[in-house]
């Protein structure tokens, strides 16, 4: 994906955010989500630390001490973001998104090939700015949703950053149909995502290695259905099968599909 594509989408993204944020009242922002420990203000500190530490800006020196969610290096450093505004009142927390966001836009609309290409640690491992420009739409979106649906104001499902998410998060399809839930050799099982994005992914097992293929078998050994709601709750960790929103249809091998389906979490 091209650099402007990419910065159109975190705008996209950050700019949905901020919308949410000025819906929200005071009492909200200490609403609890799915992610242990965090708050919604906690969501916005997180997208807000990283961003600055991309732009060249200090980084936290607060103590969160040791909690016990926090289980590596990237989580630490997230911590640290977090607890610097914890004290703050969302609406400040806020502010400083917005004012944050404008300089990141302007610094992305101004790099050239150079900036982008630029080397850096990706959370998957070595690579670009861009590439991690690229990882950062998946990121920021997904807490967006985290604030969506502590809040209750769902929304944002569709569209640009949506898509990207989901086609990033579906590259790990082969190692939670292959290797976690351990489809058979020859088989092939079908992922069935809908409302508002649309994906049929068939997931195919050869020689003991699971791929994404171009087309599914008329009988698939599974098929597991989902809306883009549950998909993207179950990839990125915040939902199992079972979450009384998740709307999830196994046909076929019934004990195959919910062994994918309790599989699913993909993020690092």
């Amino acid at each position: 994906m091209e650099a402007t594509q990419v910065t159109d989408l975190l705008e996209e993204t950050w700019r949905s955010t901020i919308e949410v944020g000025h819906d929200l009242q005071p009492d909200e922002w200490q609403l609890p989500s799915e992610c242990p420990g965090w708050t919604v203000k906690d969501h916005v500190s997180h997208v807000i630390g990283t961003e600055r530490v991309l732009q060249g800006l200090p980084r936290s020196d607060a103590d969160p001490g040791a909690p016990t969610h926090v289980k590596n290096t990237v989580g630490e450093f997230n911590e640290r973001e977090v607890e610097l505004r914890r004290p703050r009142a969302g609406a400040e927390v806020l502010a400083e998104l917005e004012e944050l966001v404008e300089l990141r836009l302007a610094t992305l609309r101004a790099g050239d090939d150079a900036f982008f290409a630029q080397p850096i640690v990706n959370p998957t491992g070595p690579g670009t700015m861009l590439d991690f420009l690229d990882i950062r739409v998946l990121d920021c979106f997904v807490h967006e949703q985290d604030v969506r649906r502590a809040t209750a104001r769902p929304g944002h499902l569709g569209g640009g950053p949506a898509e990207h998410t989901v086609d990033r998060l579906v590259r790990t399809l082969p190692i939670v149909v292959g290797k976690r839930a351990a489809a058979p050799e020859g088989s092939t099982s079908v992922i069935a995502i809908d409302d508002p994005v649309t994906r049929v992914i068939p997931v195919r097992v050869d020689g003991g290695r699971a791929k994404v293929v171009d087309t599914a078998p008329e009988a698939p050994i599974v098929t597991v259905r989902m809306d883009t709601q549950t998909f993207l709750a179950l990839a990125t960790g915040r939902w199992g099968p079972d979450a009384p929103s998740a709307r999830l249809v196994v046909e076929g091998d019934t004990a195959l599909g919910e062994a994918i389906a309790s599989s699913f979490n993909m993020m690092i």
